[in-house]
């Protein structure tokens, strides 16, 4: 009798622990937007609301997002270790679709007023990327549709962004450019499908 509750926990786990991927994982093809949306469409849904409430394009989101975490759920910055094997914490608090950091995750609940949004939920992640887009508009005069100094912006921070701190990161600037040409990729493909 033993042997059959060991092997029914361990069955258990293991469907958790699937369950648990399948919910944080990425989409399969991340780029094609139209078979993102029939795969994930409350995604989407998420995204439309946050294009509503905030105006920030579908496929812009799209491509912050893309760039910030892959789409993936629970994503967070790797770990770093000292001489190689002693772990000495994460490279900093990013987690989530949004990777937003602890401090500005917690201005945007405080302003928000949801205190049990989470950064692992699609769209309480997508809201806080149309807030913190929006703050850029006003505090440095950036258009929504921008998705390459917007993205500049969200990485850098708005005063980051003021001081021009992305000029001496060479790195930086090509994933902007690159934010940029998947905005408007997703963006036309979402035409294609007959979305946009």
């Amino acid at each position: 009798m033993s042997r059959l509750i060991l092997l029914v926990m361990v069955v258990a786990t293991f469907a958790a622990c699937g369950r648990r991927d399948a919910q944080f994982s990425a989409p399969r093809n991340l780029e094609n937007a139209c078979l993102m949306e029939r795969e994930r469409p409350q995604y989407f849904a998420a995204m439309r609301a946050t294009e509503r409430r905030w105006g920030l394009p579908v496929p812009v989101q799209m491509a912050i997002i893309h760039a910030e975490s892959r789409f993936i759920g629970d994503a967070r910055t790797p770990v770093r270790y000292t001489l190689g094997v002693i772990p000495m914490g994460r490279q900093s608090s990013a987690l989530g679709y949004s990777q937003a950091l602890d401090g500005t995750w917690d201005e945007y609940v405080s302003e928000v007023g949801n205190r049990r949004s989470s950064r692992t939920n699609i769209r309480d992640a997508t809201d806080f990327v149309g807030w913190y887009t929006n703050k850029t508009r006003e505090r440095n005069g950036i258009a929504l549709s921008d998705a390459r100094n917007q993205y500049l912006a969200y990485h850098e921070g708005h005063t980051g962004f003021r001081r021009g701190s992305y000029n001496s990161k060479p790195w930086l600037l090509g994933v902007a450019d690159r934010v940029a040409s998947r905005a408007a990729m997703y963006d036309q493909q979402l035409r294609g499908c007959g979305r946009r």
